[in-house]
């Protein structure tokens, strides 16, 4: 853009803000839209900035160079959004290059109408690819369910042994992915204090050792108090 194409850009300005256009302004703008021509899409960019009303209703709109390169900007981009790159067999480098540019820059500046849609993906994997791949181990699409009430088999296999918190507690009947709680409530726990470790039965139950039963772990139990009534016992009596 010119000194004059600025002035008349300026001009066109002119009947959105009532501003009075000089020579120095117009050399001014010039020389910040060098780079930019006056065509159909710098005029329609003041007319966006125009059209758009201010944020505070009382402030005066008043556009400004960069104001003309950002809305042409996205003016342009936004016709490129559903832009794909039409190729053709064969060519080198260089063409791809001059093809690609002249095709971006036939559809940013209108003179090509943009699509108006974006190509979807149509086809599969060929036979051979497909064998190819089962001749490496691949054993094929598993079958999905219909819904989410209806999860596979291997999912609930996996979350059941994924660890401790992966099956519920048999002795604080904490849910699963819920942490054990110990059997003391309090203000703050109400259902008893989160442990951070699981109860060794859940330990058990997650990694599919057998269970033991009521009558066992009841002997286990008292075991445990017996060993604890002599270590008592061999302690001295405090004088």
């Amino acid at each position: 853009m010119n000194a004059n194409e600025a002035a008349e850009l300026l001009a066109h300005c002119s009947g959105f803000d009532n501003r009075q256009p000089s020579l120095a302004a117009a050399k001014s703008w010039a020389a910040a839209l060098h780079d930019v021509p006056l065509d159909q899409d710098t005029r329609a960019a003041v007319a966006i900035y125009y059209t758009t009303p201010p944020q505070n209703p009382n402030e005066r709109l008043w556009i400004l160079p960069h104001h003309v390169r950002t809305l042409r900007t996205k003016l342009r981009s936004a016709r490129l959004e559903n832009f794909q790159y039409q190729p053709i067999p064969g060519e080198a480098v260089g063409e791809y290059l001059a093809r690609f540019r002249g095709q971006v820059k036939a559809i940013a500046s209108g003179a090509v109408a943009a699509p108006a849609s974006r190509p979807a993906l149509e086809g599969g994997p060929s036979n051979e690819f497909m064998r190819e791949l089962e001749t490496r181990g691949w054993q094929g699409n598993r079958d999905v369910p219909d819904s989410d009430d209806e999860p596979a088999a291997e999912l609930v296999d996996a979350v059941r042994r994924s660890g401790p918190l992966g099956v519920e507690c048999p002795v604080c009947k904490a849910e699963v992915g819920f942490p054990c709680k110990s059997g003391y409530a309090s203000r703050k726990h109400p259902l008893g204090k989160p442990l951070g470790k699981p109860h060794s039965v859940r330990i058990r139950a997650a990694s599919g050792e057998p269970q033991l039963t009521p009558e066992q772990r009841a002997a286990a139990e008292q075991r445990i108090r017996e060993a604890s009534a002599r270590a008592l016992s061999r302690q001295p009596e405090a004088s």
